[in-house]
């Protein structure tokens, strides 16, 4: 039988775009028996995806693609069965539909999503930006050239693409057991208006903000600074700095701050100019948010640039204000700090998400026990980017199952 919301219009379905699965697929997701979590199957499945994207010419043209596909080759899903597993008395499963509203800033992050509520035993819709991002048909092709060999997994998988159609987020919203919002605080606040069952549950992802905290004595002793330039560019620059995992700000520790700046910021103005297109309104906007920053931010500084591609605004101090005057595409703030606490005031908020890091990782314990309310990941420069399954403080595990308790 098929369990469809009342008043259900299937010309509904008409104004959707499928790139994996069919208007089948949403007719009897309903229907569909939950997984427990890491099934062999998926497994498997997961696995001839990632070789697939790894034998791809159209894959190996796109880092983000082939750092999906390293994720979920095998062995990495082997260690990520085994964090999950543990011997708690009780049973996982997971909790049915999951209705998953990819961002418009990370291409690749769709295909995160749903193979997190994938591996935990759900049936997963995801609905993809409308952005014509190749990273997207790519590894969807990837998708449904896998299935043809795995044609019982087909129904847990659904990528599609619609407008924003407020009846459409009903339905879905309707169908599903768990909703996962990506995308910032307008989006969160558009789909709540489509209502979830009595027993469903949600996740969302909202407007966060990033920063990046460098000890300049461990910088100067670094040997491959180069490396870490082309690190640094893949945490920003990469995702044109949209990403809630870009630091918007550079914060500098130590005693040799003004040495390590220079060596820094050379290092990575050779890898911009080599690497990135500046888009021409980018620049201007860049340009004109630097002004802005200059009239408002008491007693900043702009550095000195020999072009717009990397843009610098000192600052006196590391406050929450900072977050209302950020641009992207290359536009930092920078502080000085000579207390970590001193990064309480921009730190103690909810939005305040990750903080990318060279250096020592300890120095953050007195920030995190001052009780602050924002950081939710602090990983190595390099790493911001990399998806993990505890995320912006939800262990999606325990979000994407149910827990039977057996006494």
């Amino acid at each position: 039988m098929i369990l469809m919301p009342q008043n259900f219009k299937f010309d509904l379905l008409d104004k959707v775009n499928f790139l994996v699965g069919s208007k089948e697929n949403i007719l009897t997701c309903s229907e569909i028996t939950p997984k427990i979590p890491f099934d062999e199957e998926i497994l498997q499945f997961l696995h001839g995806v990632s070789n697939y994207l790894m034998k791809d010419a159209a894959a190996k043209k796109y880092s983000d693609v082939i750092t999906f596909a390293y994720w979920i080759r095998k062995a990495s899903l082997q260690k990520l069965k085994a964090q999950f597993l543990k011997d708690d008395g009780k049973f996982h499963i997971g909790r049915g539909v999951a209705f998953h509203i990819a961002p418009s800033n990370v291409p690749v992050n769709f295909a995160y999503s749903l193979t997190a509520g994938l591996i935990y035993g759900n049936c997963n819709i995801v609905r993809v930006s409308s952005k014509n991002f190749p990273q997207v048909d790519i590894i969807s092709d990837a998708f449904c050239a896998v299935l043809d060999d795995y044609p019982q997994i087909a129904p847990y998988i659904t990528v599609i693409r619609y407008e924003r159609i407020r009846e459409i987020n009903d339905l879905f919203s309707a169908l599903c057991d768990v909703r996962v919002l990506w995308g910032g605080d307008n989006t969160i606040f558009e789909i709540r208006k489509s209502p979830l069952k009595p027993r469903a549950t949600e996740i969302t992802f909202a407007d966060r903000y990033s920063l990046a905290v460098i000890d300049s004595e461990t910088y100067i002793s670094t040997e491959n600074k180069q490396r870490l330039a082309e690190d640094f560019y893949n945490d920003t620059y990469f995702s044109d700095q949209n990403a809630c995992t870009s630091p918007f700000i550079v914060i500098w520790l130590g005693n040799c701050i003004e040495q390590a700046k220079k060596i820094f910021w050379d290092n990575l103005y050779q890898v911009v100019k080599k690497k990135y297109v500046l888009q021409s309104i980018k620049s201007v906007d860049k340009l004109t948010a630097a002004m802005i920053a200059a009239v408002n931010i008491p007693n900043c500084s702009l550095e000195p640039y020999t072009d717009n591609l990397i843009i610098r605004v000192k600052v006196n101090e590391a406050n929450i204000k900072l977050v209302d005057y950020r641009e992207n595409c290359g536009f930092f703030f920078e502080y000085d700090c000579q207390n970590i606490l001193d990064l309480k005031n921009l730190c103690n908020d909810t939005r305040c998400q990750t903080v990318g890091y060279l250096g020592n990782k300890e120095i953050f314990l007195p920030l995190i026990k001052a009780g602050i309310k924002g950081i939710d990941r602090i990983v190595p420069i390099g790493k911001t980017m990399d998806f993990n399954l505890i995320w912006d403080g939800y262990e999606l595990g325990a979000m994407f199952t149910r827990t039977i308790n057996i006494e």
